[in-house]
């Protein structure tokens, strides 16, 4: 039996479906400037297709992009950073929890109203049940970090000191960028949804250009970008 496309009910090509969702979760654009600058390149579509298509497909495109990367990821398990932000939604404050490797791969995001020990377990269950148990734990000096870590009995993994975590702390950057282009958000469950696709996307596009040459750089932003055009292809 063959796969249906999920492009199917849709008149627009998937390859301009691509490029809205990519130009919207990987740059710090807002709905209309897509569309500004998509019209620019001859496609008239509404700022509301933009995020009919981000939310229709953006969840399907992190989907498939995480199965691949944690298929071939083996050495995350060595070393994990963890780190949360606050993150304002309509005046209340709600923390987005992230586990960082070594390597700067943002392994997982999850959003929580608190960050107590009850958080806290919630965050690392999940995070341990995809990926697994690293070697070493990098955290902040947060309590709950530690009583998390009693329960499931990896409180000999934990280490925790200054600048040892500025890997999980820089990784909140280009989320914060895309937070004020977004004017914030209004429900923790869009919140959820944005930060699961918007890690996913940056994994796959985030090339460390900075500790290669620019003849490797080219080469894995064009493997990247070739990677994603071949997502949910039929």
């Amino acid at each position: 039996m063959t796969k249906r496309s999920p492009f199917r009910y849709f008149k627009t090509s998937p390859e301009i479906i691509r490029l809205a969702v990519m130009m919207y979760v990987r740059f710090p654009l807002s709905l209309r400037n897509v569309e500004d600058l998509l019209h620019e390149r001859g496609i008239d579509i509404s700022h509301e297709t933009v995020r009919f298509w981000w939310s229709r497909f953006g969840p399907m495109f992190a989907a498939e992009i995480r199965k691949r990367r944690i298929q071939s990821i083996r050495s995350s398990l060595w070393r994990w950073h963890l780190d949360e932000v606050f993150v304002k939604i309509n005046g209340e404050t709600h923390y987005l929890w992230r586990a960082v490797d070594h390597e700067g791969e943002v392994l997982e995001s999850f959003v929580t109203k608190r960050r107590d020990k009850k958080a806290a377990l919630k965050f690392l269950r999940k995070a341990m049940r995809k990926h697994g148990q690293p070697k070493i734990i990098v955290t902040d000096r947060l309590r709950s970090y530690g009583a998390a870590f009693r329960d499931i009995g990896t409180a000999a993994r934990q280490v925790y000191g200054r600048w040892l975590n500025n890997r999980a702390e820089n990784s909140h950057l280009p989320f914060r960028r895309r937070e004020r282009a977004m004017l914030r958000f209004r429900q923790m469950r869009s919140l959820q949804q944005f930060a699961a696709v918007h890690v996913s996307v940056y994994n796959l596009f985030n090339t460390e250009r900075s500790l290669s040459s620019r003849k490797f750089f080219k080469l894995n932003r064009a493997a990247a970008l070739a990677e994603w055009l071949g997502l949910l292809a039929v």
